[in-house]
């Protein structure tokens, strides 16, 4: 790796809604009947923030850093395991450029979290929030996004070393 070198990475995640479950996405908790279903809390957003960090810095990804069924990541906020790879990422010489990340959710309408969403993200990795983009969409009612079954999230993380 070359001083200066910039990296990109590419982050996916995606849980189904179940009732029963608080809705936590990009570190808020969104009061909603439904939330993620998943081993941590299921932020789809912080895991796909997390996926597109590790992929830039040859991390694994969000498993092979926190294997699902392994006792203390049970019920974890999400934006915990984000501040350890922004401690990986340091300890490994890279500094974060920008991220950007798209949710996908059909409902509930998720404009007035979405400043705060990237307050939490840019606090866990220590950057300004300038340097954090969180939007979200909907599916228009296609597929099981649009049949408010699950959430989804894409994120893009840069990088420079």
């Amino acid at each position: 790796m070359k001083e200066g070198e910039i990296r990109v990475g590419i982050g996916y995640d995606s849980h189904p809604l179940v009732p029963g479950r608080r809705l936590t996405l990009g570190g808020v908790d969104i009061p909603f009947e439904k939330g993620l279903l998943g081993w941590s809390d299921a932020d789809v957003a912080i895991h796909a923030v997390i996926d597109a960090l590790c992929g830039a810095a040859d991390l694994g990804d969000i498993g092979t850093q926190f294997p699902s069924q392994e006792a203390e990541y049970e019920g974890i906020a999400s934006v915990l395991l984000l501040g350890r790879i922004g401690e990986l990422l340091k300890a490994k010489g890279f500094s974060v450029i920008n991220i950007d990340t798209t949710i996908i959710a059909e409902r509930p309408r998720l404009a007035p979290f979405i400043p705060e969403m990237r307050e939490r993200i840019s606090r866990a990795l220590g950057i300004e929030s300038a340097r954090v983009t969180v939007k979200a969409t909907t599916t228009n009612g296609s597929g099981f996004v649009g049949r408010e079954e699950g959430v989804s999230a894409q994120s893009v993380a840069l990088i420079r070393s």
